[in-house]
């Protein structure tokens, strides 16, 4: 008798023209970052959204909390005279409920002395978000972001 194997359940998946409003969103997301647009970057998180990683004991929680910890940490890579770009891919997405969607994709940042030198990379990551649409636009209700090797 043959061996058959088990049959394989899909993930649920969300339509392409979804799939690429998010990809949108991330870029321009990431842009607001790494243009030191700390305020605007915490705009695309809902009034409560959260913002956690591993390497810190808790999340931020609130688009104004969530500001001004950016805000700090952009000052103090301004101040030390560097550049950081953010760079995404391997993004999934899947329904998470009505107008709402999970995804996981991994990160990695690089630095450069700002006037010049070498790039580096300074970080490498895995997030978890869950995205949520509000009129024409997604916003982060939760995010979640893992570094590597911690």
């Amino acid at each position: 008798m043959p061996v058959t194997e088990p049959a394989r359940t899909r993930p649920p998946t969300i339509d392409a023209r979804t799939y690429a409003e998010i990809l949108q969103f991330y870029a321009r997301h990431f842009q607001l970052l790494d243009e030191g647009r700390a305020e605007e970057w915490a705009d695309q998180f809902t009034e409560d959204g959260e913002f956690a990683q591993n390497v810190k004991p808790e999340p931020r929680r609130g688009r104004s909390a969530i500001a001004a910890s950016m805000r700090r940490g952009m000052d103090s890579i301004a101040e030390r005279g560097l550049v950081r770009r953010h760079w995404y891919g391997a993004v999934t997405a899947e329904p998470a409920g009505e107008d709402a969607v999970r995804t996981r994709y991994y990160a990695t940042v690089f630095e450069t002395p700002r006037g010049g030198g070498e790039a580096r990379v300074y970080l490498s990551t895995t997030a978890e978000d869950v995205l949520e649409r509000h009129g024409d636009g997604w916003f982060v209700r939760r995010r979640h972001v893992a570094h590597d090797g911690t």
